[in-house]
């Protein structure tokens, strides 16, 4: 009986056979993709499965960022690897080092995968469209040096609208650098601020050779650009990603140099034509005005205006002295009613009739007009011409005239001294 091996070596044995298999390790495998996962180490695995069977498969995260497109659960492809054994579970697996959409082109499936993924998004959304502005001073070309694109934008600019200025800003519009340097490039304009639109391009050529144009980067940058940005990549049949997100497209990058700029022949036409008729229109005031002015000149208030105007003014100064004498009349006739109304008022005063002798006699402030209101031992205040003074009751007449008919007890007074001492009476 031969001698037992582990599992471990077993494994092991199998996965020398299948790697030695020269047939098994560069396969093209068809299938439909089912259960994707891609764990955030980057690595993806999935199964392929067609009607009979299935396949489990790993794309390690050195392939997968290779990809133009995103694999999903559900997508028909064809895998290109290498099967061998993972020797702990003892699972064949098929190790992808490439995969392809089948039925369809990569670039496209990616191309078709990011437009939906930024419409989505809202990225094509009018709404965030920006106006272009109508006449630019400074306009910023985002293309390759090297290529006659920015030639062609100068050559055009320079006959249509000669006061702008022209400022390129040198990327490579192909392969893989190309992606971020167009969207470092605009980054750039923006943050210098002196430019008023952008012409974000390159010629044509194939997909392959546009394909920067269609990378998600540079999609995101337009979007985020503050400053207008016009789309020219290609020919007019080509369309990229970034047409979808600037806010203009332009077939070609000459005619982005037409529809960034006004036409300046155009432009003077134009001033000419309205020179002209504002010139029409100020004839036909003026004429107008004319003979408004001479209608005006006919009427007899016109005929001798200087005239009128002294003989409303002596009409006014006649009108002003009547005014006046009025104001002193009444005012004379109120002062002397005035005065003989204080005149009275002084003959009547209570205090005129205090300087001939007589005295006011007060209790808390009130005249005292009749003494049954009195009691003996009570103080009143009499109020004298010069000073006053308190007196106690100590008798009372009561009555009318200068004599009364009753008497009680009689009238102790106090205290009319300037020292305010009290004094009997």
């Amino acid at each position: 009986m031969e001698r037992a091996v582990t599992v471990s070596q077993l494994n092991q044995y199998i996965k020398t056979l299948l790697d030695a298999d020269v047939r098994l390790q560069a396969v093209l495998v068809r299938g439909e993709i089912s259960n994707f996962k891609q764990y955030p180490s980057g690595h993806c695995y999935f199964t392929l499965k067609d009607q009979a069977a299935t396949l489990k498969c790993v794309l390690f995260r050195s392939h997968a960022g290779r990809l133009r497109f995103a694999p999903s659960s559900g997508m028909r492809v064809v895998a290109s690897g290498a099967v061998s054994v993972f020797e702990r579970d003892g699972v064949y697996q098929l190790y992808v080092r490439d995969l392809l959409p089948e039925g369809v082109g990569e670039l496209h499936l990616a191309f078709e995968q990011l437009k939906k993924k930024l419409h989505a998004e809202g990225l094509f959304d009018e709404r965030y469209k920006k106006p272009l502005p109508p006449f630019p001073q400074r306009i910023g070309v985002v293309t390759s040096k090297a290529g006659a694109v920015f030639h062609d934008i100068v050559n055009v600019l320079s006959r249509r609208y000669p006061l702008a200025t022209v400022v390129l800003f040198p990327v490579a519009v192909q392969g893989a650098p190309a992606p971020g340097e167009i969207a470092a490039a605009i980054a750039e304009a923006n943050r210098r601020g002196d430019t008023d639109v952008l012409i974000v391009g390159r010629g044509g050529g194939s997909l392959e050779e546009l394909w920067a144009f269609n990378d998600e980067r540079v999609a995101r940058s337009i979007f985020a650009s503050a400053i207008p940005i016009v789309s020219a990549v290609g020919h007019e049949t080509d369309v990229s990603i970034a047409d979808y997100v600037a806010d203009r497209r332009a077939p070609t990058p000459s005619a982005a140099a037409e529809i960034v700029s006004p036409d300046a022949a155009r432009l003077a036409d134009a001033v000419a034509g309205s020179a002209a008729a504002l010139r029409l229109l100020l004839r036909a005031k003026l004429h107008d005005y004319t003979e408004n002015l001479q209608r005006l000149s006919a009427k007899p208030c016109m005929a001798d205006a200087v005239y009128t105007i002294i003989e409303k003014k002596e009409a006014l100064h006649a009108l002003r002295e009547r005014l006046e004498n009025g104001v002193y009349t009444a005012t004379d006739s109120k002062s002397g009613a005035l005065s003989h109304a204080a005149a009275l008022l002084d003959a009547f005063s209570p205090f005129k009739i205090l300087a001939r002798g007589y005295a006011i006699a007060q209790r808390d402030g009130e005249a005292l007009t009749d003494a049954a209101r009195l009691a003996v031992g009570e103080t009143v205040h009499v109020l004298l011409d010069k000073g006053a003074f308190d007196a106690r009751v100590q008798r009372i007449e009561t009555g009318s005239g200068r004599r009364g008919q009753g008497s009680r007890t009689g009238l102790a007074g106090k205290g009319g001294v300037p020292d305010g001492g009290e004094k009997d009476v």
